[in-house]
């Protein structure tokens, strides 16, 4: 063997020692983590997406030792946050919580905006958010969805969103096309400002959480419905707006809470961070979380939010894009 082959059989042994025991450098000074992580959400405290963020920034510090903090940029419709985690270096230090609504469902109900999120966004995992609840103002005299139906054909009715292109939001306005409601989103910087109002009789629909809505359910809100495809495990005996009657896609589809990073980030770090989410499933504090806010299922990690980017992301596009609703 020759010096030179010598040489190179040393230092391919070295580095694939150095595989073993330390994750990949990614180009980056040390292997990652080895400084601050800071997650941005999207949204003011409160919330579930606020809640899944701080959940995970304490997962992340447990597993590496490395703090994780929190940043609330609410406003915006959840552009100031997107901005701030784009603009900011692809190296894994600065994440994204927010709805999935934020990132798929926003690239069409705005025509201008300072990123490309079919293309500037990488999903890391997405957080369920369980069946939603469907709430009016008791004295409304509304007991379920036709009751409701008929009484927004017939009245101006305002509805919370806690953020543009959420969950409320397309109900709102799926139902103001199909049966000619006159619901008026309006707009509030995450969950938790809209259902106080709602508790103080401001507004007569909201749609949010389990938690959230406990919190106002003393104070003359009554739920009318449940979302998506399973009943709310906290009111079993609510039926779903299929069970109701309403056909249009939004009644079956199911948001999350997104956890998301620049797509310029190492693939290597994307399933790094999923991986801490996954594991993260079943300690005490993930499965308080869940059960305070009736969800009745896990995280499936990077690969299932992929396979939501793939499958869900354009149905949710497509019905907003139908509903013609644009907010600049």
């Amino acid at each position: 063997m020759t010096d030179s082959n010598r040489r190179n059989l040393l230092l391919a042994s070295a580095g694939a020692g150095a595989g073993l025991v330390a994750p990949r450098a990614f180009a980056q000074t040390g292997p990652y983590p080895n400084r601050q992580v800071k997650i941005v959400v999207g949204a003011q405290t409160g919330g579930l997406s606020d809640a899944y963020a701080r959940l995970f920034a304490e997962q992340f510090t447990n597993r590496f030792n490395v703090p994780c903090v929190v940043e609330n940029k609410g406003g915006a419709g959840g552009i100031l946050a997107i901005e701030a985690v784009v603009k900011a270096p692809p190296d894994g230090y600065t994440l994204l919580s927010t709805t999935t609504g934020q990132v798929w469902q926003t690239r069409v109900m705005y025509k201008k905006l300072p990123f490309d999120l079919a293309r500037d966004i990488a999903p890391i995992t997405v957080f369920p958010s369980g069946p939603l609840i469907v709430a009016v103002q008791e004295k409304m005299g509304v007991k379920n969805l036709d009751e409701l139906i008929e009484y927004a054909r017939k009245n101006e009715c305002s509805s919370g969103s806690y953020a543009p292109a959420s969950y409320p939001h397309v109900l709102a306005e799926t139902l103001n096309k199909q049966f000619g409601c006159k619901f008026q989103a309006i707009q509030y910087k995450g969950e938790g400002p809209m259902w106080i109002e709602m508790g103080s009789g401001q507004l007569q629909m909201c749609v949010g959480s389990y938690q959230a809505f406990s919190t106002v359910a003393s104070k003359g809100v009554r739920p009318i419905a449940t979302t998506g495809p399973i009943r709310s495990p906290k009111l079993p005996d609510l039926p779903l707006l299929t069970e109701q009657g309403l056909k249009a896609p939004i009644a079956r589809l199911e948001g999350g809470l997104a956890l998301t990073t620049s797509s310029g980030v190492p693939v290597e770090i994307l399933e790094l961070l999923s991986k801490v989410a996954v594991e993260g499933n079943d300690t005490p504090r993930a499965r308080a979380l869940r059960e305070n806010f009736a969800i009745p299922n896990a995280t499936g990690g990077r690969a299932e939010a992929l396979r939501l980017w793939r499958d869900d992301a354009p149905v949710w596009i497509k019905e907003v894009s139908a509903l013609g609703v644009t907010l600049d």
